[in-house]
């Protein structure tokens, strides 16, 4: 190694490092993934305490006993899930049948005028008992593993609601249990890094959960004026979609124009467009400077990078966590960034000023 120029072993040293961070980050995600019946409920409850600890902080300022202010803020959180669900489906029970109706309609059209003889909806609907008899079997097993699928998210999220609940009710011991675990020397950057990150990751889930429900509120009572059916249900499309920078925005106001489109006409699907287009306006230029200035910025690029990553790992969980967890990465190299460069900083300065100290010593001496 000698023999090499100095630049070639400063490469190498880095590509060593790349190396070593790259394996072990694939194998933390590795076995995130294999565990993710106990990763994502952890993760779900992290952020759900990020976002109801002022809550819970205020319960307990109010001289309540923090269990029970846990327990509070529990119910409170399903009470409010519980009345949104309620909402959403019965808005969409209404009017479930003309939406389906109107998106029928608007694929006849589109049926009629461009597909091919033997393509059309009435040709799909006699074939409909032959399809159903050759794919019984299939249909029977998606159907099994689809109610698998929703029995264990119904326990992903009964588990990272008791999470939430003990993590409120023990977040006074949170630092404590940090300096634990740190490294002897390392109990201050730990503790720093840490409330960083979770600071990061507690703006975050505040200021996306407003700026969703100014979303959500604008654009159905857009829909609304314009009496696109189902606007209370799409509204609600757009609250969750909030979650998803970019993406979730753009799928959202997609589907809200395209419903739109099939009910109303192309005249009121302009206008639909044009709600949806001047909310993301007033969220870009004066929701998000003005909620999500105190967070961690990203640039846009590393979010759309960290929304494809998500998805490529956990699909739409990911694409849901992949933001806030970025966000608190952030926050922790931001933490480091002030703390070694600010050492670094007064390194050569503090050679001149210590100069001093022992001739004023000597003189009180």
């Amino acid at each position: 190694m000698q023999l090499l120029p100095g630049p070639v072993r400063r490469f190498a040293a880095w590509c060593a490092v790349i190396l070593l961070a790259s394996g072990v980050g694939y194998v933390a995600i590795r076995l995130c993934v294999e565990f993710r019946t106990a990763v994502t409920p952890a993760l779900l409850a992290l952020l759900g305490t990020a976002l109801l600890r002022p809550l819970h902080a205020r319960l307990v300022r109010a001289h309540v006993q923090r269990s029970l202010a846990a327990g509070l803020t529990c119910v409170a959180v399903l009470a409010v899930v519980g009345a949104a669900v309620y909402i959403v489906v019965s808005a969409l029970v209404e009017t479930g049948d003309q939406i389906v109706a109107s998106l029928r309609d608007a694929a006849k059209g589109v049926a009629d005028h461009f597909g091919a003889a033997g393509t059309s909806l009435d040709d799909v609907a006699s074939n409909a008992r032959e399809l159903l008899g050759r794919f019984g079997g299939t249909a029977a097993s998606g159907v099994l593993t689809g109610i698998s699928v929703v029995g264990e998210m119904l326990a992903m999220a009964v588990l990272a609601l008791l999470l939430v609940f003990f993590f409120l009710r023990d977040s006074d011991r949170a630092v404590s249990t940090v300096r634990a675990l740190a490294p002897p020397g390392a109990a201050d950057t730990v503790e720093a890094m840490s409330r960083r990150a979770f600071g990061a990751v507690e703006g975050f889930m505040r200021g996306t959960t407003l700026i969703a429900l100014i979303d959500a509120l604008c654009i159905t009572v857009g829909l609304l004026v314009l009496r696109v059916p189902g606007a209370v249900g799409l509204g609600a499309l757009v609250f969750v979609g909030a979650y998803i920078p970019y993406l979730g925005a753009f799928i959202s106001g997609a589907v809200a124009v395209l419903v739109a489109l099939a009910d109303r006409g192309f005249v009121i699907a302009l206008w639909a467009l044009g709600v949806v287009l001047a909310v993301q306006v007033l969220e870009g230029h004066v929701l998000q400077p003005m909620i999500q200035s105190r967070t961690v910025q990203m640039h846009p690029a590393v979010v759309l990078l960290a929304l494809t990553a998500g998805a490529s790992v956990a699909g739409i969980l990911g694409m849901l966590l992949a933001v806030p967890l970025t966000a608190a990465a952030f926050g922790v190299v931001h933490e480091l960034q002030g703390r070694y460069g600010a050492s670094d900083a007064t390194g050569p300065a503090s050679g001149p000023a210590a100069g001093p100290e022992p001739s004023s010593g000597s003189g009180d001496s």
